[in-house]
């Protein structure tokens, strides 16, 4: 996939054209890829380059001040634009300059100009433009070629971000996963740690995430999707993660951090990027009385992972 930061740097335009759609596509849950697929299946049928508009922050941050926090980073959604076979993505910076430009100058100038759509898949709920005026109405009115996508449902419940962002921070994976049509993931590198799960015989990848909601803290089943070039780490690999505090071994106050336990496997992941899917929540954070009672839990931890990830299949 082709990843344009800004307008700088655009490829040529493709001798077919592109197809374009544009949100911020936060989590690329089961509605926002009902619009990709038929992105997809548009540009095929003309020849074109699928193409997928973003934006780098939320543009909440600016319009209001605050943003919620992002189930899938920048980064991680390119990841699962890319998995969808999407060709081009082109990451806009939602500043001040891109809020007061007017929706009919940016059809113009940047969606048909620099990227030479020659037609457009949008969410039943995509806008663009000052004041949020653009849309499929816009878009129509100019004599261009629009598909708008409805709203997905699921058990009753229309798919949104905010829904599924409530769902994961209330610790229901299942929920989650349906809405998504995935199993719950985060994007983190492995950095240095303290080595404390390698003096207890359990050897831990420490993940700074890409400033991602996370389920509760606790200890989960999970599987490992190793992230860029290739490496020794196999993809999808059996693991167990712990987000928490530490309260047995770490000082008070301590923020929490994202630990994960490969299950038969001894190699550096150092700087290497990792997507953590969620499997099964195994149990909540506890205190121990030692070191030695919390070696005899994380060894019970492994096997619980084990069963639950055979289960899962």
């Amino acid at each position: 996939m082709i990843t344009s930061i800004d307008r700088h740097g655009l490829p040529e335009p493709h001798a077919g054209g592109a197809v374009v759609s544009i949100g911020v596509f936060d989590g690329v849950h089961l509605g926002h890829r009902a619009t990709l697929e038929a992105n997809l299946v548009r540009a095929k049928a003309l020849g074109a380059r699928s193409t997928v508009v973003t934006f780098g922050r939320h543009p909440k941050q600016l319009l209001l001040g605050r943003a919620p926090k992002m189930l899938t980073s920048l980064e991680h959604r390119l990841e699962l634009f890319r998995r969808l076979g999407i060709e081009h993505t082109v990451v806009l910076e939602f500043d001040e300059a891109l809020r007061a430009l007017e929706a009919d100058v940016f059809v113009r100038e940047f969606l048909l100009k620099d990227l030479a759509a020659r037609a457009f898949v949008l969410g039943f709920d995509s806008k663009f433009g000052r004041d949020r005026r653009g849309g499929a109405e816009l878009l129509q009115s100019l004599g261009l070629d629009v598909q708008v996508v409805g709203q997905v449902v699921v058990g009753g419940h229309a798919v949104s971000s905010t829904a599924i962002r409530e769902a994961v921070e209330l610790g229901d994976l299942e929920a989650a996963r349906r809405m998504l049509g995935r199993r719950v993931s985060v994007l983190g590198t492995v950095v240095p740690g303290d080595a404390l799960g390698r003096t207890l015989g359990f050897p831990t990848a420490n993940l700074d995430l890409h400033h991602e909601l996370h389920p509760p803290l606790g200890v989960y089943a999970c599987r490992l999707r190793p992230i860029g070039a290739p490496g020794p780490l196999p993809d999808r690999a059996p693991a167990v993660a712990n987000i928490g505090v530490r309260p047995t071994v770490a000082a008070a106050g301590a923020g929490p951090r994202v630990e994960v336990h490969v299950l038969d496997f001894a190699g550096d992941l150092y700087g290497r990027s990792l997507e953590v899917e969620f499997v099964a929540h195994l149990r909540g954070e506890t205190r121990f009385g030692g070191i030695a009672e919390l070696q005899a839990q994380i060894a019970r931890d492994v096997a619980a992972a084990r069963a639950a990830l055979g289960a899962a299949g």
